[in-house]
């Protein structure tokens, strides 16, 4: 279908479908478009889940980290996650592929994504996995997967099969990435959902696209934290209110961060001749607009920093405090008042804004997480090291959010 078309077609459906509820914007990006030669992997997960963490596993062939839901107590389901050998996948919920659906099994990705982590080291391990599952798999899901050889492609999966689409492959993306959030381009014409995020983030990624600026600093900063809408051109940081008690509310639905977003994570993998020890989990775990990144890395074993964990059945206090941070954002709670910004809250011309506030302690921590990386990438990356770091990184960020934000957990 040729772009301009395409692009008709989104802009009906974006009409019909943009309100989706349980939703995600997700990303690959091939080493042969990132600005070092790294695939990315990148999922902004929307959910009803508001307290997220961080889990280390090793009750399979390969030790991983995944994200999981606080309720879900027995871990069952992991989000999106990397292993010791480097193999890494997300998922974005799609809308379109089983039309109509009469399976009665159902809800399965992050089931799927949990074993995955834990059998497969490669693309091809994962195509296995799933030729041998019982069918129907009970999902309904656009499973993104990176892995230590440089693979990176999307599976668009429906009840009884999947279709492949090779992010290396210059026929089927032109400019080195693909995008998708809640529709598969392999379903049902004019169904699906997350037209209206499609759009913001296909502009976006095409300006970095151009610029060479398809990288982790990139993604967090301008489109996990975008306040464009692609439909009605509103951008927040225009005309932003004058300070914080500046009054002003604003409709905030179908922006690529909403109130449901309960994380943004990066796996950014490995160069060829690199070890999978060094493939990073750049994790913003909680509200994105109210957290900041952590990258964690497998290797560092199961002592994961305390902020990102909590402990079975406790929430972390890193997204504790995003979620509060959130509610002072999102004032109104009665009726549909949580679809309504308090944006001088937010972002204001003095610069007292939460998600200014926020990005400032990023900028500050980011520098020093290149330089520890890269120093790794050359001398090589130990488990004490990974620990060491961690410590350093979550006195860092706990100081800054006691000293901006005075939160402490419950």
């Amino acid at each position: 279908m040729k772009l301009h078309k395409l692009y008709l077609v989104i802009m009906v459906c974006l009409i019909l479908f943009g309100a989706d509820l349980m939703a995600c914007t997700t990303i690959i990006v091939s080493g042969r478009a990132s600005p070092d030669g790294r695939p990315l992997l990148w999922k902004h997960r929307d959910s009803d889940e508001e307290q997220t963490k961080l889990k280390y596993f090793a009750e399979g062939k390969y030790p991983f980290i995944g994200l999981i839901d606080v309720s879900d107590t027995l871990a069952e389901n992991v989000w999106i996650g990397t292993n010791s050998a480097g193999f890494s996948i997300m998922n974005s919920a799609s809308y379109n592929l089983n039309n109509p659906d009469t399976c009665k099994r159902k809800d399965q990705e992050g089931i799927i994504m949990k074993l995955a982590l834990m059998r497969c080291a490669t693309l091809a391990d994962f195509e296995r996995m799933l030729d041998t599952m019982q069918r129907p798999y009970g999902v309904e899901s656009n499973f993104g997967v990176i892995d230590a050889q440089g693979g990176a492609a999307y599976y668009e999966t429906g009840n009884f099969g999947y279709h492949k689409i090779d992010v290396n492959d210059p026929g089927a993306s032109p400019f080195g990435y693909i995008i998708h959030t809640n529709f598969s381009f392999c379903g049902e014409k004019d169904m699906g959902g997350g037209y209206i995020r499609y759009l913001t983030a296909e502009k976006l990624f095409s300006q970095a696209a151009q610029t060479n600026d398809l990288s982790v600093d990139y993604i967090l900063t301008n489109v996990a934290r975008s306040l464009q809408h692609s439909l009605t051109g509103v951008d927040l940081y225009r005309d932003l209110p004058e300070n914080e008690s500046d009054t002003r509310f604003s409709y905030f639905e179908d922006f690529i961060p909403r109130y449901i977003s309960n994380s943004s994570v990066i796996i950014q993998g490995i160069k060829k001749g690199e070890s999978p020890d060094l493939t990073t989990m750049w994790t913003i775990d909680g509200w994105p607009l109210g957290s900041v990144v952590f990258p964690v890395w497998v290797c560092g074993g199961d002592q994961l920093p305390a902020i990102l964990t909590g402990g079975t059945g406790k929430r972390s206090s890193l997204c504790d405090w995003s979620v509060k941070l959130k509610k002072q954002c999102f004032p109104i709670v009665a009726g549909y008042g949580v679809r309504y910004i308090l944006v001088n809250k937010l972002v204001n011309l003095e610069n007292t804004g939460t998600l200014q506030k926020i990005l400032r302690i990023e900028h500050e921590l980011y520098p020093g997480y290149l330089k520890q990386l890269n120093q790794w990438r050359k001398d090589g990356i130990s488990k004490t090291d990974v620990r060491s770091f961690y410590s350093r990184v979550e006195k860092n960020i706990t100081e800054e959010f006691t000293h901006n934000f005075n939160l402490q957990k419950d």
